[in-house]
């Protein structure tokens, strides 16, 4: 990563981060909103991402940037980038090359759905029970 974009002014004081400078990043599938993934970007990650098109996030773990794909081959196009109303959660609309997830699933919510209980509410009112 030879170049490093600064994030602009009035988009850095949209954000609200964590201690440690973070905002979680939601990518989600820009054909049927799925949602894929999530990860944390700093001010570098999302100023990296504008600038080049490609989800680039900040590894907590190994702590340093990655680009997604750039070992697995499984690349991140982003089409939008929007930020919500609080200024605290990126979201990513992207199209996925291959697998989002590093289980290599197409998705990392593929692997467990929880079932809702007898007395979840339901839109209309009602419940099952």
């Amino acid at each position: 990563m030879a170049t490093n974009p600064t994030l602009p002014e009035e988009v850095a004081a949209l954000l609200k981060r964590t201690p440690d400078g973070l905002v979680p990043a939601i990518a989600q599938d820009a054909t049927d909103g799925r949602v894929l993934m999530m990860a944390w970007m700093n001010d570098e990650a999302l100023a990296r991402t504008l600038a080049t098109g490609r989800g680039t996030y900040w590894s907590r773990s190994r702590r340093k940037l990655w680009v997604k794909g750039e070992e697995s081959g499984h690349r991140q196009w982003v089409r939008r980038v929007e930020l919500d109303c609080d200024g605290d959660t990126v979201l990513l609309q992207v199209d996925q090359e291959g697998a989002a997830c590093h289980l290599g699933t197409r998705s990392c919510f593929d692997t467990h759905t929880l079932a809702l209980g007898p007395g979840a509410a339901r839109p209309d009112g009602g419940s099952d029970e």
